[in-house]
């Protein structure tokens, strides 16, 4: 597998990647900037500034484009015009700040949070997963989910991978838009046994983070946030290939490019925001696959 090469650089920390329109669609955090470009990096555009901080972002049936705002606990949708606004408010539901999201072909959206204030140091504490609906109502969906991050929908089944729980977990979307019992799609581990996240992240095998939209063969690119580097895992949790990074750490994937054989790797050198928010050094990635996207 070729080395990874930079598509953009000098950035503060990277979310949500995806391949949309020909184009690579991804949050930057602390620039408050939903950013797109060409597969290479050139043409950069700023597709939305989100002053309470954007993370993963979906498309609706009819275009328009959802965005997570983290900090105000909204979805935005930008409407037509470019303008903004407000598609649900999910301050009555979610547990911290809102993290990554998978929107399906409905139009509903799947959104998780982080459960506690991971940035202050609080001990762990379990999150929700969160529908809602192309009118903007909205439901919790799950609950007692280690730290939801990156979300896929496959067919009738969400897919979220559980950052602080070793595993990634599968739920039948039945057709009232309710779930089905949690159940493992791949675990990699033990549930942990302490909350202190400090003290927790060298008992993961696995720490799973943003991920990609499933491959050909059904198997799905992960990021693992504390081992410099991208799993390709099969269900069951089969390993079945890694990228792997010297210095930077892999936070989120998407698959993507012409012929869907592009892996996009959205990395730094921490996730922390007292080390991220001031520096640019985060940079989005990307090499070459055996496997393409699914189509």
């Amino acid at each position: 597998m070729a080395e990874p090469t930079v598509v953009l650089e000098k950035l503060s920390f990277l979310e949500g990647p995806r391949w949309r329109g020909g184009r690579i669609w991804v949050s930057d955090f602390y620039t408050h900037r939903v950013l797109s470009a060409e597969p290479d990096g050139s043409d950069l555009r700023v597709e939305a500034t989100v002053p309470a901080q954007p993370s993963g972002t979906g498309v609706l049936p009819d275009g328009r484009v959802l965005i997570v705002s983290m900090r105000d606990q909204k979805i935005l949708r930008r409407e037509e015009d470019g303008t903004l606004v407000t598609h649900a408010d999910l301050s009555g539901l979610a547990r911290g700040v809102l993290n990554d999201m998978a929107v399906d072909r409905q139009g509903r959206c799947w959104v998780g949070c982080f459960g506690f204030d991971l940035m202050a140091g609080e001990d762990l504490a379990t999150a929700v997963v969160v529908r809602v609906d192309p009118d903007g109502s909205a439901e919790v969906v799950a609950d007692g989910v280690y730290f939801p991050n990156g979300t896929v929908v496959r067919d009738d089944t969400l897919i979220v991978a559980e950052s602080f729980g070793n595993r990634m977990s599968a739920f039948d979307i039945r057709p009232d838009g309710s779930l089905g019992g949690r159940r493992d799609w791949a675990r990699f581990g033990d549930l942990p046994t302490t909350r202190n996240v400090g003290e927790m992240l060298p008992g993961l095998a696995v720490v799973p983070d943003g991920i990609a939209e499933p491959d050909a063969e059904g198997a799905v690119w992960v990021a693992d946030a504390d081992h410099h580097r991208a799993i390709r895992v099969r269900e069951g949790g089969e390993i079945l290939d890694e990228i792997t990074l010297d210095e930077l750490q892999t936070y989120a994937v998407a698959l993507g490019g012409e012929d869907g054989r592009t892996l996009f790797l959205a990395a730094a050198p921490s996730f922390l925001e007292h080390e991220r928010r001031d520096t640019r050094d985060a940079v989005l990635l990307s090499t070459r696959v055996e496997v393409p996207l699914a189509q």
